[in-house]
């Protein structure tokens, strides 16, 4: 979807200043922000997509004006209440006021390590070829759909090259909304910068982009 969170290109926002030496947390809470995430996402009631769409959800002015695990934390408000974890009052009072639904898991310390060594693999195997090859010229879809996507904004309705083939994976755009896996072949796809950014773009300028099967069609 076309939240706030898809800025690339986008004005007025001032240069991209990346931090030197940035440090994992900026404080402490964020600490605990990040281990009650990482805590609900292992009740095995929502993927990860999922709970981003959940985070580009959140009202532009409050998005924009929240720090990374501000983010975080509300958009995870609304998951525990979608899924019957906690209502809404019972965030803002503090206070458990009801018997609430019972997760599939739960993350307990001794299995903290050995569950983020092994990550969220989401590759998955398909039966069909690749529709795409490498060196073949293709064009993304032009949609903007209200529901998750992982087609960035300012790369739709463009003609690039697929440089490489990166395998099958599970397609966010149905994941994030209860429709299944349906895993896709995934294309790392080459565009020339003015193809994106017009004539004013830097010469040389090129910028990859790993897209879906589906947001891919034949040039």
């Amino acid at each position: 979807m076309n939240g706030p969170h898809d800025l690339g290109g986008q004005m007025g926002f001032g240069p991209v200043s990346p931090e030197t030496d940035e440090p994992y947390f900026h404080a402490e809470w964020e600490k605990r922000a990040l281990g009650i995430t990482l805590s609900c996402g292992a009740f095995g009631a929502w993927s990860i997509d999922e709970s981003r769409h959940a985070r580009e959800c959140i009202p532009p002015a409050n998005y924009l004006s929240a720090s990374y695990y501000e983010i975080w934390i509300r958009a995870l408000e609304v998951l525990l209440e979608r899924h019957g974890f906690v209502t809404g009052s019972e965030i803002a009072e503090g206070h458990s006021k009801m018997q609430a639904a019972q997760p599939k898991r739960i993350l307990t310390v001794d299995k903290v390590a050995a569950v983020l060594a092994k990550g969220g693999p989401c590759d998955r195997s398909v039966e069909s070829a690749p529709l795409f090859s490498v060196g073949q010229r293709v064009r993304t879809i032009n949609e903007h759909p209200a529901h998750h996507t992982r087609l960035p904004r300012y790369a739709r309705d463009k003609v690039g090259m697929v440089e490489a083939v990166q395998g099958s994976f599970v397609f966010p755009d149905d994941n994030a909304h209860g429709k299944g896996e349906n895993p896709q072949w995934v294309y790392t796809v080459v565009f020339d910068g003015q193809e994106i950014w017009g004539r004013g773009s830097e010469p040389g300028l090129t910028i990859s982009v790993d897209a879906w099967e589906s947001y891919l069609e034949s040039v």
